[in-house]
């Protein structure tokens, strides 16, 4: 069954009448970028229409969370960027759920034959208190299709027309879920939020370098902490990356040192050149030489040359914010705050971006194991958990090591193991679903996971690793060759 964009459409209205019903509302969401700018869009949204409300910020949404809003019974929680996979443990919460990962209660509500039938889900679910918003309930990739924020956005479109400025959050979300990485530009309902925020003067996009950093770094230091793609014998380097830059005669200085928005065209073109000759000098390929222009996006309101300014800088700096403990101080960058908050975060963001570095140089160093199906790396207590699944993507990203499926292992505070997984889309178009093979493998070595089809996670106990591994691949394995048959 298709169901076109206007069901979305209509399912965010009903969400928008029971929220503008409700006294007071608590907004609980995940600690990413997508779900601090989805809680930031709910946030203003509810200020601005004068509701009492609360942000409760969580790594991940468990049982001992719910039943304390069970327990505190407010008029409504409002879950966003997370929630789906737990609307079957919702009894006796009033809520509503915007949220793009994989919902879970499919497969617990609803039989698998009778899974294509969503009129059965949509029964079963109209007889709890919950009404969600999810992109998997209109047949839509909520990988790809719409993030946590977009989702969000919506329903704050229905609270208000004045909310269309919060289009802006709603792409800075989707580009921190990196819903762009596959096309190289936003597609699906995403465009339809882009061209919206376009329209009314909040958002702009067109084709340039995608480098992180385009705005704030000098060239030499873009380049160097490029990794997306992965540029040899520059990454890493800040020498080779400016020797890179002499070679061509490129000015590093002109009273200041310049950033790539100060080039000119031809610059630009002669830089681009070269690093396409260089990448595929080493044997990269052409598909990692394409990644190097694509769609950009960027936040006309802000201040050009600041992080904000450019969507995948912002959703970066949020990230720093939650996967360090502070997504409140994201949050209350969003709101607008520029002064003492955006000063913390900006100090977050340079350390974030030390970390990552560090810790692609940590992987490289210990190196990558390689099975017949996936491929890991144990981090232990070298990398931080909340950045451990970044660093998968970094190397993902590298020729040699995106055939596979990567798991990236590291040490979590609790004294379990954290686990993140990203696949190669190509596994992905073949049917793998790494949100259903995280929940099911985690599930039988006494752990929990979950997320989407290309990138997920999971958190196990400490030792259980080679047996989850194990379970994995055979997983993989299985629905491969099964595949193979069809």
């Amino acid at each position: 069954m298709v169901i076109s964009v206007q069901g979305i459409f209509k399912r965010a209205k009903e969400i928008a009448m029971l929220i503008s019903a409700a006294e007071r509302i608590v907004v609980v969401s995940h600690i990413d970028a997508d779900g601090i700018t989805a809680a930031s869009i709910a946030a203003k949204a509810l200020e601005r229409l004068g509701k009492e409300y609360r942000v409760d910020f969580v790594k991940q949404l468990d049982e001992q969370k719910i039943e304390e809003l069970r327990d505190e019974n407010p008029p409504l929680v409002w879950f966003t960027d997370l929630g789906s996979g737990m609307v079957h443990k919702m009894y006796g919460i009033n809520a509503v759920v915007t949220d793009h990962h994989v919902p879970s209660s499919l497969d617990v509500i609803v039989p698998p034959r009778a899974r294509k039938n969503l009129s059965i889900f949509f029964e079963e679910l109209s007889k709890s208190r919950v009404l969600q918003l999810n992109p998997h309930l209109f047949n839509r990739d909520g990988a790809t299709d719409i993030s946590g924020a977009g989702v969000t956005y919506l329903v704050a479109r229905e609270l208000g027309k004045d909310n269309v400025d919060l289009s802006a959050l709603a792409i800075v979300g989707a580009i921190g879920d990196m819903q762009d990485s596959e096309n190289l530009r936003l597609i699906g309902t995403n465009r339809v939020i882009l061209k919206e925020g376009k329209q009314h003067g909040f958002i702009d996009y067109f084709i340039d370098a995608r480098f992180f950093g385009r705005e704030t770094r000098p060239i030499f230091k873009m380049l160097q902490y490029s990794t997306d793609p992965v540029l040899p014998t520059i990454t890493g380097d800040d020498k080779a990356a400016i020797k890179f830059l002499k070679s061509l005669g490129i000015p590093l200085k002109r009273e200041r040192w310049r950033r790539w928005i100060d080039l000119d065209m031809d610059e630009k073109r002669l830089i681009l050149s070269e690093l396409t000759r260089l990448i595929l000098r080493s044997g990269y390929g052409s598909v990692i030489a394409k990644r190097l222009i694509g769609e950009v996006y960027i936040l006309p309101k802000e201040e050009q040359g600041t992080p904000l300014h450019d969507a995948k800088e912002f959703a970066t700096l949020l990230n720093a914010c939650g996967r360090y403990g502070d997504a409140l101080i994201g949050l209350r960058v969003c709101m607008g705050d520029r002064d003492s908050f955006y000063r913390r975060a900006m100090n977050m963001l340079n350390r974030h971006r030390r970390n990552l570095v560090d810790g692609l140089t940590f992987v490289k160093e210990i190196g990558i194991v390689k099975r017949e199906y996936l491929q890991y790396f144990h981090a232990g207590s070298k990398i931080n958990e909340n950045i451990v699944g970044i660093v998968a993507s970094m190397v993902l990203s590298e020729e040699g090591f995106n055939e596979l499926p990567i798991i990236a292992f590291a040490n979590s505070d609790d004294g379990k193991i954290k686990v993140s997984v990203r696949s190669p889309r190509t596994l992905v178009n073949k049917g793998l679903d790494f949100s259903i093979i995280m929940r099911e493998a985690s599930e039988r070595v006494g752990g929990t996971g979950g997320g989407h089809n290309i990138a997920a996670g999971a958190t196990i106990p400490r030792g259980k690793e080679d047996e989850f591994l194990d379970i994995v691949e055979e997983m993989i394995k299985n629905k491969l060759n099964k595949t193979k048959k069809l």
